[in-house]
C-alpha cells in the first residue's frame, strides 16, 4: 500500500487501550502514545493477560510479577499513569462472551473517547501469521465498543453504558490509514520498549537497544514515508456512528 496516510483525529481528551500482553503496546506505538500524554491527554493501559509465557527459560509464575512491573515502568516512559491488568490465560486467551464482557465493562469504567488495539487481522503486512491471542483481543476490543453501548449487554451496577467511543485505532494493522507525527517522541518509544528489560534479553541474541532502535526504525520510517516523510505510528482507524450501528449499518471511515 503508497497511498497518503491521513492524520488520526486529534479531536479526543481520553483514551483506552487494550491489548493481549505486556510489551504489545510499546511494540506497537508507544511513540504515539507519548505524544498524546505530551498534549495533556489522558491513555489508560488494559492487558488482558500478563505475558507469563513470553519469557523463554522463566518459569510462568515468576514470570508474571517480572512483566507487569516492567509494563508499568514502560508506561511511565510514555506518560500513562494507569495500567490495568485482567487474568487471561497467556497463549489461551479466547474469544468469546467473556472476553467482550471485560472490554465493555473496561469501556464503561474508562469511558474513552478513542479507543486503542493491536492488530486483529490474521497476519502481519502478509509477511507472517499473527498469533491468536493478539487476533482475539483485537476483535473484541473492537466489538466490546458496541457492547459498552448496549445497556441489555453486560449489565453491571454502578456501570453506565458509554456511547462515546468515536475512533477505534488498530496499531501494528496491515492496512493502516492514518498515522500520528512522533517526531518529537522517538527517543521515548525506544526507551518505553528497553524497560521490558528482561523479555527482550530473553527474545533476542542482540544488543537489546539496537535491536529495539532498528526494529522500530523501519516501523517508523515506513509509515513515515506514506507521511510526508516525518516518523509516524499508523494506524487502520475505523470512525463510529452509534446511530447506523443501531440500525444494522456500521459505517467505518
Amino acid at each position: 500500500m503508497t497511498d497518503p496516510l491521513l492524520e488520526l483525529p486529534s479531536d479526543w481528551q481520553r483514551a483506552l487501550a487494550i491489548v493481549a500482553h505486556p510489551d504489545d503496546v510499546e511494540y506497537a506505538a508507544a511513540a504515539a502514545v507519548a505524544t498524546w500524554t505530551d498534549q495533556g491527554k489522558e491513555v489508560v493501559y488494559l492487558m488482558a493477560g500478563r505475558g507469563e509465557c513470553g519469557i523463554a527459560g522463566v518459569d510462568p509464575e515468576k514470570a508474571k510479577p517480572i512483566r507487569e512491573a516492567e509494563q508499568r515502568a514502560s508506561a511511565a516512559v510514555a506518560g500513562v499513569t494507569r495500567v490495568e491488568f485482567l487474568d487471561h490465560p497467556d497463549g489461551l486467551i479466547e474469544y468469546g462472551p467473556r472476553l467482550r464482557r471485560d472490554f465493555a465493562h473496561a469501556i464503561r469504567r474508562h469511558r474513552p473517547e478513542l479507543l486503542v488495539t493491536l492488530n486483529h487481522h490474521d497476519h502481519w503486512r502478509g509477511v507472517s501469521w499473527n498469533t491468536p491471542d493478539h487476533r482475539h483481543v483485537g476483535r473484541a476490543a473492537l466489538d466490546a465498543v458496541a457492547d459498552a453501548a448496549n445497556e441489555h449487554l453486560f449489565p453491571q451496577e454502578g456501570l453506565d453504558p458509554w456511547e462515546g467511543v468515536r475512533w477505534q485505532a488498530v496499531a501494528n494493522s496491515p492496512y493502516p490509514t492514518h498515522a500520528v507525527d512522533v517526531t518529537w517522541a522517538v527517543e521515548r518509544g525506544v526507551r518505553a520498549v528497553l524497560a521490558h528489560d528482561t523479555y527482550l534479553r530473553a527474545l533476542t541474541d542482540e544488543d537489546p537497544e539496537e535491536y529495539v532502535r532498528a526494529f522500530l526504525g523501519r516501523n517508523l520510517a515506513a509509515a513515515g514515508a506514506r507521511f510526508g516523510g516525518r516518523p509516524a505510528v499508523p494506524f487502520e482507524v475505523f470512525h463510529r456512528d452509534p446511530y447506523r450501528e443501531r440500525a444494522g449499518q456500521v459505517h467505518y471511515r
